[in-house]
C-alpha cells in the first residue's frame, strides 16, 4: 500500500514539475532573441537559432534545429520578410502560423517603413506610429527572398521603438503557452521596458550632435535607426544582401565621396571590407568600424539588444568629422 501510495505521489510531483516547466521557445535572429531572453528570466532560456558569425540572410538549418522548431511551443521570429529560410523551414515542419508563432513584423503595434526613408527628427518615439502612412505589401515585395531593396525595409528591430512595443506581446505569447508563468513575464517585459526606454533616451541625446552627418554603410539596413534618431539615411555601397554592386554604382559612389561631405565608410559584419577599403583609397574618404544589424557576432543573450544598439552609435560616433 505505502508503494501504491509512493508512485501515486510521485506521478502527481513529476505531472506537477512538467507544468512548472518553461515553454520551448525558438528565436530568429539574436536581437529577437534577446528580447524574449529578457522576457523569460529566470523561468527559461530561448533558443537562437542564427549561429553566432552567421549570415541573417542566408542561413541554413542544422537537422538539430529543424526538429527544435518541431518540438516548440513558441517560435518568435520577424517574419518571412526578413528570414525566407525560416519561413520555408517552419512549413517544412508543419509549424501553424497562428498560435504558435509571433511574427513581429506583422503585428499591429510594429512601425513599418520603406527602404530610403528619411529620419523626421522626432526623437520622442512614444511609438504612436502612423502605420497607414506605410501598408503592409506582400513578402516577396519587402524584398529579401529575392535580396531587392525595395517596399517595406524588414529591418525592424533597428528601431529600439518596436522592441519596447513587442514586449508586451512577446510577454503575452509566453504567458498563453506557460500561464503560470504569467506574472512573472509581464513584470519582467515592463521592466526591459524601462530599461530600454531609458538606453533609448541615452542614445537619443548621444547621437544629437551627428543629426547632419553623412555616412556610406554597406548594405541598405540602417533605415530604422537612422530615422528613429534623426539622422540623415546612410548611403549604401549595395543596395542588395547578395549581388554586388555594378560598375555604375560604383562610379556613381566615387563620384559623391570624391566631392566630399562624407564623415566614414563603414564595412559590415559578414561581408568582405576590400570593396570598401578599395572606395576609401580611391577617394580619401577614411574607412570606419565595422557594423553588426543583427548583433551575429555579438555574445548572444539577454544583454545582447542593448549592445547591438551602442555598437551602432559607439561606431558612428567615433568617426570623424569630413
Amino acid at each position: 500500500m505505502r508503494y501504491t501510495i509512493s508512485l501515486i505521489l510521485a506521478s502527481l510531483a513529476l505531472a506537477g514539475a512538467a507544468r512548472a516547466e518553461a515553454p520551448r521557445v525558438v528565436t530568429d535572429l539574436p536581437a529577437v532573441h534577446a528580447l524574449v531572453a529578457q522576457v523569460m528570466g529566470d523561468r527559461g532560456t530561448p533558443e537562437l537559432l542564427l549561429d553566432q558569425g552567421a549570415n541573417a540572410h542566408s542561413f541554413q538549418l542544422r537537422p538539430s534545429q529543424a526538429a527544435a522548431l518541431q518540438a516548440a511551443d513558441l517560435v518568435v521570429w520577424v517574419g518571412p520578410e526578413m528570414t525566407p529560410w525560416l519561413d520555408r523551414a517552419l512549413r517544412s515542419a508543419g509549424v501553424a502560423p497562428s498560435s504558435a508563432q509571433l511574427r513581429l513584423f506583422d503585428l499591429d503595434v510594429t512601425h513599418r517603413q520603406l527602404f530610403g526613408a528619411a529620419g523626421d527628427g522626432d526623437n520622442d518615439h512614444d511609438h504612436d506610429h502612423d502605420h497607414a502612412a506605410a501598408p503592409a505589401e506582400p513578402a516577396a515585395e519587402a524584398g529579401h527572398d529575392d535580396h531587392d531593396h525595395t517596399g517595406l525595409d524588414p529591418h525592424v528591430w533597428l528601431d529600439p521603438g518596436n522592441a519596447r512595443a513587442w514586449l508586451a506581446p512577446i510577454a503575452r505569447a509566453l504567458a498563453a503557452a506557460d500561464p503560470e508563468g504569467a506574472p512573472l513575464y509581464a513584470a519582467n517585459a515592463q521592466a526591459a521596458e524601462q530599461a530600454l526606454a531609458a538606453l533609448d533616451a541615452r542614445l537619443a541625446e548621444q547621437l544629437a550632435p551627428l543629426k547632419d552627418r553623412r555616412f556610406v554603410v554597406f548594405h541598405d539596413a540602417y533605415g530604422y535607426f537612422t530615422a528613429h534618431y534623426g539622422l540623415r539615411p546612410a548611403q549604401a555601397v549595395a543596395l542588395g544582401d547578395a549581388a554586388m554592386p555594378g560598375a555604375a554604382r560604383l562610379a556613381d559612389l566615387r563620384a559623391d565621396l570624391t566631392a566630399g561631405g562624407f564623415a566614414c565608410l563603414l564595412p559590415e559584419a559578414q561581408h568582405d571590407p576590400a570593396l570598401v577599403q578599395r572606395l576609401s583609397e580611391d577617394t580619401g574618404v577614411p574607412v570606419g568600424g565595422v557594423l553588426d544589424p543583427s548583433g551575429s557576432t555579438l555574445e548572444p543573450g539577454a544583454g545582447l539588444y542593448a549592445a547591438l544598439l551602442q555598437g551602432i552609435a559607439d561606431t558612428l560616433l567615433a568617426c570623424p568629422a569630413p
